[in-house]
């Protein structure tokens, strides 16, 4: 925007249902926003955050299966679209039950610029690729797009990111060249979004968000240990609370249904209170506070309905138990309310969780039999030795969490045998997190019982790739180590009984991807696309596909 402009951020399209829409911004100062689309208005007044002002617009009465141009105003001046945008009118596509749902995911995206000096270092943007296309038509506008995770790098700023930190402290100052406190937040999700194209394509296509590690920083909530290491650094607590406290502003309240944002405790504050701009800076650093020690006090998880599917967006950062005797991806309340929200009678189930569920089989025996290693009941060296190489690899997924895992696994088998409703054509993990990409599935599912074939589709990074030297060691713990790490898993004493075996049936493969997932004719087309400069063209990277899976 302009420097006049009083629109400083968005309009970022958020949930969008059959019948409402949520539409957020940031702008420059406090002020009336109003969403303007077929003859009708809908209006919000703003909200502030550590003096940053805020707006999330909510639309009712809306048609299913209609497409609504709109546009935004800030205390009556129209602000978006801007009279020289090249890319189509904005608009919402209300969601149809009887339509066959397109779903779009991916994680892992840094923020630099897009010119040939960074596509050499960091591959071309899949992200805005897809949005050059959308605009010219070429690719079909999705129902949602499931940001899983690391939309923001916390601990691993760009020059751009660097410069502005510099501009307020000093980079020998801790945290260095990591984020610090709600301003440099602020100033990371404006690198992100502001991009011209990737600005048009969150303006249309609905979004729904779940935050990873590096949204607040690399192994977040890993251990017991790792938890209590951090906590003795002088700049961690304010680093989590405005880690917190940016992602309930830019991500949270956008994922959410409207009667599901009326059930928040800090939205309802907002919710008649007098006319005026309300403050909600002491509330949020409050209960960001509060969450990072009693994490079950607070829900981020939440369903977006697909027309005749579901997509579970599931927290698995921070509501881990991490206790040295008692280790679970889910503490009690978030596997109580994922119980509830498993359930048959659906085309199909989407579960998007930001670190796959199923990673490649010999990964998930190394990280089984890392925390059988670092439990209390190991001598100290084996336990100590264990945890460093647990945080020094990244041995935090899934698979570093078995009575978790194990849990959640009986929950999707139930539903896939019929337990829970007519059992959906598939129950699909959708993931990032790991810089590559695969396909797994749960083998002979028959076998027990099941009626739901169980997919893991990985799609990671949208512009982040994984340096080529751990790309060879990744393919081998694909495939190569299968065997020899099952052996050793298998005689590892604390590791359970894996009772439902999968094994990679695609991948893996390492670009900058994002991937789609198309219901139609009751069967799903999975699809990875990513971009390619064409003859030097960077501004304009055209549109490739790496993959397709039917299944």
């Amino acid at each position: 925007m302009t420097a006049s402009s009083p629109l400083v951020l968005g309009p970022l399209l958020r949930f969008v249902g059959e019948h409402d829409a949520s539409i957020w911004v940031e702008i420059a100062r406090p002020a009336r926003v109003t969403i303007v689309s077929d003859g009708r208005e809908w209006h919000a007044a703003s909200f502030v955050v550590e003096e940053h002002h805020y707006a999330l617009v909510l639309l009712d009465g809306l048609s299913p299966g209609r497409i609504y141009e709109y546009s935004v105003q800030v205390d009556g001046e129209p602000v978006w679209p801007l009279g020289d945008s090249p890319f189509p009118h904005p608009s919402v596509a209300t969601l149809d039950h009887d339509r066959p749902a397109l779903l779009a995911f991916g994680s892992c995206r840094t923020s630099v610029p897009h010119d040939a000096e960074h596509h050499e270092s960091h591959g071309v943007d899949a992200l805005r690729t897809v949005a050059l296309a959308m605009a010219e038509g070429e690719f079909r506008r999705p129902d949602v797009l499931a940001m899983l995770g690391d939309q923001v790098y916390a601990d691993e700023t760009s020059p751009q990111m660097r410069e502005f930190i510099a501009s307020r402290r000093s980079l020998d100052e801790p945290p260095g060249e990591e984020i610090k406190d709600y301003a440099e937040y602020s100033h990371l999700y404006e690198l992100a979004w502001s991009d011209p194209a990737i600005r048009w394509v969150l303006s249309v296509v609905p979004s729904a968000m779940i935050f990873d590690d590096h949204d607040i920083r690399d192994d977040w909530n890993t251990s017991w240990t790792w938890h209590q290491e951090i906590n003795q650094t002088p700049w961690w607590h304010e680093r989590l609370v405005s880690g917190l406290t940016s992602y309930w502003v830019h991500q949270h309240i956008g994922n959410l249904a409207p009667e599901e944002l009326a059930q928040d405790e800090i939205w309802q504050l907002l919710d008649g209170a007098a006319p005026g701009e309300v403050d909600l800076t002491q509330p949020l650093r409050s209960l960001s506070d509060r969450v990072d020690r009693h994490p079950e006090t607070y829900r981020w998880s939440y369903t977006r309905a697909l027309g005749g599917s579901r997509l579970i967006m599931l927290d698995s950062r921070a509501a881990r138990v991490l206790e040295p005797d008692r280790r679970s991806m889910l503490d009690d309340d978030e596997l109580a309310w994922l119980d509830e929200q498993v359930t048959g009678d659906l085309d199909h189930l989407f579960i998007g969780t930001s670190i796959p569920f199923l990673l490649p089989p010999g990964l998930h025996d190394a990280e089984a039999i890392s925390e059988s290693l670092a439990s209390p009941h190991r001598s100290g060296p084996v336990r100590r030795g264990t945890e460093a190489l647990r945080q020094t690899v990244d041995l935090e997924h899934w698979g570093a969490f078995q009575s978790g895992f194990v849990e959640v696994f009986e929950l999707v088998m139930s539903v896939a045998r019929g337990e829970r409703g007519h059992p959906p054509a598939t129950v699909t993990f959708l993931s990032g997190d790991v810089h590559h990409s695969y396909v797994a599935e749960v083998t002979d599912p028959a076998s027990h019982g099941a009626r739901s074939r169980i997919v893991q589709a990985v799609c990671s990074p949208i512009r982040n790739p994984m340096p080529r030297g751990i790309r060879v060691l990744m393919s081998q713990m694909a495939k190569g180590l299968v065997r020899p790490m099952r052996w050793l898993a298998v005689r590892t004493k604390g590791v359970p009984h894996l009772r439902y075996p999968w094994e990679l049936t695609h991948g893996p493969w390492f670009d900058n991807n994002l991937a789609v997932a198309e219901v139609h004719d009751g069967h799903l087309t999975l699809r990875w696309v990513t971009g390619d400069v064409v003859v030097g063209d960077d501004a304009h990277p055209r549109l490739r596909v790496v993959s397709t899976v039917e299944l």
